[in-house]
């Protein structure tokens, strides 16, 4: 008799990595920015650029090498958002390099613009390459907590540009605006604090209404958020930033809890404080009465007779129609100033590209927060969770009260479309939040190491001779 024992061991399944999905969605995220550069130098001058070919091998090779670190430190991350940033950010480059070629408009910004997106892709593979493990992060919950309010108080200490003190001065940098990198660092402390508190916050005393109602002691942390956001719209005069941080907290809060009286408490005491600050605040009462009387005139060193940048804003939407009056044939230059670079490059984009461009870009940040939802779904932590939802909520409040500003929906905040607008430490701090997301969703997606052998798992056949 002789016995043959076949022992089979069952694996890990491997999930694809999607990387090459990724690498073509890449190839179209370079030629489309490449295409629109074309188009405005023929619109321009009826000629190609002369740095059509510089920029699309530099856009080329940023893209490429960070697809080769994915490819090698987050092999099954996402495939979609790396070439949805990398889109968005040559469109902003070719919008800005288009607001160039106006005279009117100050010297160009478009090569600083492409520097500080070279840092932002460089910070962008810099935290592949060090943070192995999100959950690292949730170490440092109220280290970042230190580290986010100092970033907030930063500019109380330098002078106002437009009435609002959201930026700091380094020499031989430039200007920063420390809260762009402030979201980030506050969803991480968001995200380590929920994550401890959610029960407590989670328990109700009563019932009102259908709404289940906090116990007093549980609202200190909201009521602490509150009092922070107003300290920031009084001090610094900064609504947007005040927005998004206030905003960021209740969506985290209700996502713990799954409470919508976080929600309701949240908004009105939003309100409350916008209507309170906005009472005594100028500056936050001139955006204000120019949001509610778009067409009233106005006077500017002693010129009167002025329309607002809003009625202006309005009047590229305007113009622009259905497809646009194609790139570099609008006239959003007379928005006035740096405007029309950075709070107002919306404005551009509706005029140019039409209503079917707008819609189009709008639709491009959907897709990258849904992505980032999925990814928050996905996870296989409380932790991980929390944070891709925070960062993706941060990242859509700011698309919105960017978006609903320039459009008239709501007040205009001065914040900066991410990726889009011209701003250094946007564009920088909007990599490394797409990097923290790909970070989870690597994780989430990898599949789940081989369970050793055991001996139930070993098949035995006796064969009898």
């Amino acid at each position: 008799m002789s016995v043959v024992t076949n022992t089979t061991t069952i694996g890990a399944i491997e999930a694809p990595s999607r990387r090459n999905t990724e690498l073509l969605m890449l190839a179209f995220a370079v030629a489309i920015p490449v295409f629109a550069y074309a188009n405005v130098g023929l619109a321009k001058d009826g000629s190609l650029p002369a740095g059509m070919l510089g920029y699309g091998i530099g856009l080329s090779l940023l893209a490429g090498v960070a697809h080769l670190m994915m490819r090698k430190f987050a092999k099954y991350a996402d495939p979609l958002m790396l070439p949805i940033a990398t889109l968005l950010n040559g469109l902003g480059l070719v919008l800005i390099w288009r607001l160039d070629q106006e005279p009117s408009l100050g010297k160009a910004m478009a090569p600083n613009q492409l520097m500080w997106s070279t840092v932002g892709v460089a910070l962008f593979l810099g935290v592949l390459l060090v943070l192995k493990d999100h959950r690292v992060l949730q170490r440092y919950t109220y280290i970042s907590m230190v580290v986010a309010l100092v970033l907030l108080i930063l500019p109380m200490f330098f002078p106002g540009v437009n009435g609002a003190k959201i930026w700091i001065t380094i020499p031989g940098v430039g200007s920063l605006q420390p809260g762009e990198f402030a979201k980030i660092i506050i969803a991480i402390f968001f995200a380590g604090y929920l994550m401890v508190k959610r029960d407590a916050l989670a328990l109700a005393s009563r019932r009102f209404m259908g709404m289940y109602l906090p116990r007093g002691r549980d609202l200190g942390p909201i009521l602490a958020i509150w009092a922070l956001s107003l300290m920031i719209l009084i001090f610094e005069t900064d609504l947007g930033t005040s927005l998004l941080f206030f905003g960021l907290f209740v969506i985290m809060l209700y996502v713990a809890t799954e409470r919508t009286s976080w929600v309701v408490f949240g908004l009105t005491l939003s309100a409350a404080g916008a209507v309170g600050v906005a009472a005594f605040a100028t500056h936050v009462q001139s955006r204000v009465n120019d949001w509610l009387n778009p067409l009233a005139t106005k006077c500017v060193n002693g010129e009167c007779g002025l329309v607002t940048e809003t009625a202006q804003a309005m009047f590229s939407f305007g113009s622009g129609g259905l497809f646009g009056s194609g790139l570099g044939q609008g006239y959003s230059r007379f928005i006035g100033g740096i405007a029309p670079k950075s709070d107002y490059i919306l404005a551009t984009v509706g005029e140019e590209l039409g209503l079917t461009g707008l819609m189009a870009i709008i639709l491009l940040y959907g897709l990258l927060i849904e992505r980032g939802i999925r990814t928050a779904l996905a996870a296989r932590d409380p932790f991980g969770k929390l944070l891709a939802i925070g960062l993706s909520g941060a990242f859509a409040l700011q698309v919105f009260v960017v978006a609903g500003g320039v459009t008239g929906l709501i007040p205009l905040t001065g914040m900066t479309m991410p990726f889009l607008a011209q701003g250094g430490s946007s564009v920088i701090a909007n990599w490394a939040l797409v990097a923290i997301l790909l970070r989870i969703s690597d994780t989430a997606r990898r599949p789940a190491p081989a369970p050793a052998p055991s001996p139930d798992a070993e098949m035995t056949q006796v064969v009898r001779t």
